[in-house]
């Protein structure tokens, strides 16, 4: 790809917009940096608080451990955590640095502070408004369509920033992504100048890693990690899937331990990141070569994502495991081909798991997406594929890939609103 191209740009600017570190998962973290900001903007302590949530986020943040709070988890955890300890500069890093005292301080606030929670008036499966009040005083801070967009800050009856709320991520200021291809991806992942990308591409490798190691050594969740590595050996097949989901048991239950995100998740961007590291330590290929594989993945889940929604019924582990496989397809000298071929194969066989929040069973869903990517390359390599009329695959990967987004972001959204009436008991 012609580097004075305006795709290569793109991808360029896509990549830094995708690629940042989080600590936590993202959606509650998104309420605590909400929070934080609007007492930042208060500029005094909260004696009472207002949350308004859209259904998703509800979703999202219910059963997942808040990390630096003593193991509380939801909506009030982290807001309190946000508005006691939080650190609105570092965005979605904002509580990653909490001591034992405001730990306690933490669980205090939440004992003694009125902090009701509200559905969003706002029609966007992103939102989050966060008011906090003082005395006379209020203070309220709105994010929408995705973690660090804030869109609204208030104090009193004065508006300190305004942009206003578009319909969908598309119209806000990041990249355009529908500008992406497979085709695309692999021309730029392979023509790319790596110090670009480079900052980026080592804090994901010691980040992901770093997690996904203490996954594996200690006990998060239900050690989906653990019990792969049990029962099935440590061929690198299951070295994949394995550390993967050790990231996840770890995220899920509250590690302290940051991430770096793809498509505004952490579980994605370990999804879409540890198993190419695995099978580049297998390969024992050179760091050029692995970060030419992990762009691949990357931008293949951050493609998939796309017509599909941040949020969504449609689990996005899927579209990450995916995006290993083809990353770890074109580490195994697959060219654009094969990679089209894994992608259809994988997502034939996994597409439709429903996303029912951040929960440690989320490490389940990310080994089952990676074997998939896994088995959609061996399936092409031995001849065999999944063809054209087959249920949703359409001939050609990009087609597929529009398949995937219809029924992700149209097909189920009615099965999204009984998911979170299900898990709000309703």
């Amino acid at each position: 790809m012609d580097k004075s191209d305006k795709l290569y740009s793109a991808y360029l600017d896509i990549l830094h917009e995708e690629l940042m570190p989080a600590m936590g998962c993202t959606e509650p973290i998104a309420i605590a940096y909400a929070a934080a900001m609007a007492r930042k903007v208060l500029e005094d302590m909260p004696d009472r608080v207002e949350v308004y949530a859209s259904d998703n986020i509800i979703k999202n943040v219910k059963s997942v451990v808040v990390p630096n709070t003593g193991n509380l988890r939801g909506i009030k955890a982290a807001t309190a955590a946000g508005i006691v300890a939080g650190n609105a500069d570092k965005v979605l890093e904002v509580i990653s640095e909490v001591s034992r005292e405001k730990q306690k301080e933490i669980a205090l606030f939440l004992d003694s502070t009125d902090i009701s929670l509200h559905n969003s008036p706002n029609d966007i499966i992103f939102d989050i408004i966060v008011k906090v009040y003082a005395g006379s005083s209020c203070a309220s801070v709105q994010i929408s369509h995705y973690h660090t967009n804030i869109v609204h800050i208030g104090k009193d009856d004065k508006e300190v920033f305004h942009t206003q709320p578009c319909d969908d991520i598309n119209q806000t200021t990041v990249t355009d992504r529908s500008i992406m291809t497979v085709e695309g991806i692999i021309d730029f992942a392979e023509s790319v100048d790596i110090d670009k990308v480079k900052d980026a591409l080592q804090k994901q490798v010691k980040y992901n890693s770093a997690i996904a190691e203490e996954g594996i050594k200690n006990k998060w969740g239900a050690n989906v990690g653990s019990v792969l590595l049990n029962t099935w050996g440590n061929d690198i097949k299951t070295r994949a899937k394995a550390f993967a989901a050790a990231g996840s048991d770890a995220r899920m239950s509250g590690c302290e331990l940051p991430v770096v995100i793809v498509s505004g998740s952490g579980n994605q961007g370990l999804a879409a990141s540890v198993p190419v590291i695995e099978y580049a330590k297998e390969l024992q290929v050179d760091q050029d070569t692995l970060y030419r594989a992990l762009l691949i993945s990357n931008l293949v889940t951050i493609h998939q994502k796309t017509g599909i929604g941040r949020l969504s019924a449609y689990c996005g582990a899927i579209s990450a495991g995916i995006g290993a496989g083809a990353g770890i397809t074109w580490l195994l000298g697959g060219k654009y081909e094969e990679v089209a071929h894994t992608i259809v194969n994988a997502l034939a066989i996994v597409s439709g798991i429903i996303c029912d929040g951040a929960k440690p069973s989320c490490a389940g869903k990310i080994a089952s997406a990676v074997e998939a990517g896994i088995l959609g390359y061996h399936m092409y390599k031995n001849g065999q594929q999944f063809y054209a009329g087959e249920g949703i695959v359409t001939k050609g990967v990009e087609n597929t890939i529009k398949n995937i987004g219809r029924l992700g972001r149209d097909g189920m959204a009615q099965t999204d609103k009984e998911i979170i009436k299900i898990m709000l008991g309703e």
